[in-house]
């Protein structure tokens, strides 16, 4: 019986694997040359800088002499410093005033012009302008509207019969001043948002509710707001963010004054970096900056999550049956034989 012949193999091809080797590593060269820039960019801008200045918060630094290794004595400075708690309380005031205003006012004119009104496009356009324009721009401004002496504000203010105020020169209404400014700008963002959140309201949900006899305000309560419970979230976190990084403004208008009344934590952080040149103390005051937003992000991030998480309503008891008294199990045979009988 003859063997059974030998099953024919092609032999591999090798060029046409080796050719598309070379044709991924073409192809990843490329990508990494035309994403090269962008990493560039944030290893040089933000990587880079952050680990710096996180060494930098343990040395003792004037970023002009060598620097000298301090450990934790700028955190521990830190809780003494009087002028770093004013800061903290300063700017923990201007976001408790600002934060929650700035979002029930975004709120309230969403609610006018999310109705039928003559020009509404217009409205939205110019309550959205003021976010657009620079805080220097702002700065600039309102400090010749302000002025105590030339400015228009006490020019309407005397002609109303009401003595001149000191707006930014005073340092009991300064911090005011600077949370109403900072509103006039601040709050055509959150028009906007929830302008575009009370479109995607369901309309069969309202209508619904207006069939049921629900006024104004409990369709507001219970429809409206539980809607935009998702949005209010984001908004809080991101004006909270804006509120405790605020520095341009204070910068051009008051730069910190009068008597320390207006200085925040960030323009505490640039004073104490490069007007004292003490740069491992400013750094040792941004990362207590950095980690309390972290904290604000953490904790907003899970009241949000639970704000989504579907609630599973607890499994419900059938009600029991009224049982009438047990018979014996004598009575029960005898009726039962009665009963075939």
């Amino acid at each position: 019986m003859p063997p059974h012949p030998a099953p024919l193999t092609l032999p591999s091809d090798r060029s046409g694997s080796r050719a598309r080797r070379r044709r991924r590593r073409r192809e990843t060269a490329t990508a990494w040359a035309f994403v090269s820039p962008a990493v560039l960019v944030v290893l040089g801008l933000s990587i880079v800088p952050v680990g710096w200045s996180l060494l930098l918060s343990f040395q003792a630094n004037d970023l002009v002499t060598p620097s000298r290794w301090v450990g934790l004595d700028n955190y521990r400075a830190l809780r003494h410093d009087p002028n770093f708690h004013e800061a903290v309380r300063n700017t923990v005031v201007y976001a408790v005033l600002y934060v929650p205003l700035s979002i029930a006012l975004g709120l309230a004119l969403a609610l006018v012009l999310n109705r039928r009104v003559r020009c509404a496009g217009l409205y939205r356009t110019l309550f959205f302008v003021p976010f657009v324009v620079s805080a220097t721009a702002q700065g600039v401004l309102f400090s010749f509207i302000l002025d105590p002496e030339f400015g228009a504000a006490n020019s309407v203010l005397h002609r109303l019969g009401v003595s001149s105020q000191g707006f930014l020169t005073d340092p009991s209404q300064a911090l005011f001043v600077l949370v109403a400014i900072t509103l006039w700008s601040g709050t055509g963002l959150c028009t906007v948002i929830y302008l575009a959140a009370l479109q995607d309201v369901p309309q069969s949900l309202i209508e619904a509710a207006r069939l049921d006899g629900a006024g104004p305000v409990r369709l507001l309560r219970h429809v409206t707001l539980p809607a935009l419970a998702p949005v209010s979230v984001f908004l809080l976190l991101w004006q909270t963010i804006q509120a405790l990084q605020v520095f341009d403004l204070v910068y051009v208008t008051t730069k910190g004054g009068p008597l320390g009344s207006t200085t925040v934590i960030v323009y505490f952080i640039w004073e104490q970096a490069f007007k004292e040149f003490t740069a491992g103390y400013g750094a040792a005051a941004a990362y207590v900056l950095a980690v309390t937003l972290l904290v604000v992000a953490v904790a907003l991030r899970v009241v949000r999550g639970r704000a989504r998480a579907p609630r599973t309503p607890r499994a419900s008891r059938a009600p029991r049956t009224p049982r009438g008294p047990r018979t014996p199990p004598s009575r029960r045979t005898s009726r039962t034989k009665a009963a075939a009988s």
